[in-house]
């Protein structure tokens, strides 16, 4: 049996082909291209044709990798997803408390998209679009936000915090959704970081009352 391990453990694995290469770095252009064209004009403002120009490409390039403009969109969207919920379970390390934690990771996710409103009023559009709302709301990246806000409910009743109670998946959605209410603040309204850490911290507040010990 040992021989054996050996054998598949020693098999080659085979490089990608000059032709999956050349792919790959069609679609990192196609990528970057539309990403800065997104965040200068916004989602509707950039057509097609001046992502493909911007990349060095024609179109058929583009719709060979992308199927149209919110396929490529969509792609990007989930890659910013997924960053930003790796920044806020970063940020959420450093909270003293179930409530610091909680007001840490709300402030990571709008420092996250201060630097390219354009980008993030595009994606809060198509977001909430019925076409391609459902799909990224239920996308993996998404769910790692939810489960995020449930750890730190979890934490709490494990830390003597927050007693436990049946109403901790209902208070997680809540707590989700008062996150993304503020975004109307945050990337529309141009409320500064101090602003929207203010109202969050009340929020929170709110929320949790119920939960706390005595």
């Amino acid at each position: 049996m040992h021989s054996q391990i050996q054998a598949v453990d020693d098999t080659p694995v085979k490089a990608p082909t000059r032709r999956a290469l050349a792919k790959q770095q069609t679609r990192a252009k196609v990528l970057a291209a539309a990403r800065r064209l997104f965040s200068e004009q916004g989602y509707e403002g950039a057509t097609i044709r001046d992502i493909a120009a911007a990349a060095g490409m024609s179109t058929g390039a583009v719709f060979a990798n992308f199927t149209d403009k919110s396929d490529l969109f969509r792609e990007i969207m989930l890659t910013d997803m997924a960053a930003l919920a790796e920044a806020m379970t970063e940020a959420a390390t450093g909270g003293n408390g179930v409530e610091d934690a909680l007001l840490k990771i709300f402030t990571a996710g709008y420092r996250f998209y201060q630097t390219q409103l354009p980008l993030a009023r595009a994606a809060f559009s198509v977001g909430w679009s019925p076409q391609d709302g459902p799909a990224l709301r239920n996308a993996p990246p998404v769910q790692a936000l939810l489960s995020l806000f449930a750890e730190q409910l979890t934490r709490g009743e494990q830390s003597g915090e927050l007693i436990a109670d049946a109403a901790e998946p209902l208070r997680t959605q809540m707590l989700f959704d008062a996150y993304l209410s503020n975004y109307d603040q945050a990337i529309f309204q141009g409320w500064s970081l101090d602003a929207l850490h203010t109202r969050s911290r009340e929020q929170i507040r709110i929320l949790l009352a119920g939960a706390r010990r005595s």
